[in-house]
């Protein structure tokens, strides 16, 4: 069975984590099939990098994601966007909206500080 998981990356007391597609019995830092996407938990607030069709291929096939990165794919929107891939919405659209939602997030706030 395949599972979407994290796998971590950084230095020692810096985690960053690879979103990725790994066979269930495979270890944390060992062989997987695909890298999703990258979290960094450390930025305030947390950065998200994720290939949502390869997730939704992937999940489309069957593979489960852990806790954990159900959690992430909930709020970035990616677990909500699969749903509505699921009753039938293109793929194509469905990532334009996720791009168009990253560069949203990425973009600084323009706030001003007197």
């Amino acid at each position: 069975m395949v599972r979407i998981r994290l796998r971590r990356i950084g230095l020692k007391g810096q985690p960053t984590y690879r979103i990725i597609a790994a066979d269930k019995e495979a270890p944390r830092d060992g062989r997987f099939l695909e890298i999703l996407g990258v979290y960094n938990p450390r930025t305030n607030p947390a950065t998200i990098h994720i290939k949502e069709d390869r997730v939704f291929h992937w999940m489309k096939n069957g593979a489960l994601p852990t806790e954990s990165v159900a959690q992430i794919f909930k709020s970035s929107g990616t677990q909500a966007r699969f749903d509505r891939f699921k009753k039938g919405e293109a793929v194509e659209a469905l990532v334009a909206e996720a791009a168009a939602d990253e560069a949203k997030r990425a973009a600084p706030n323009k706030t001003r500080k007197d």
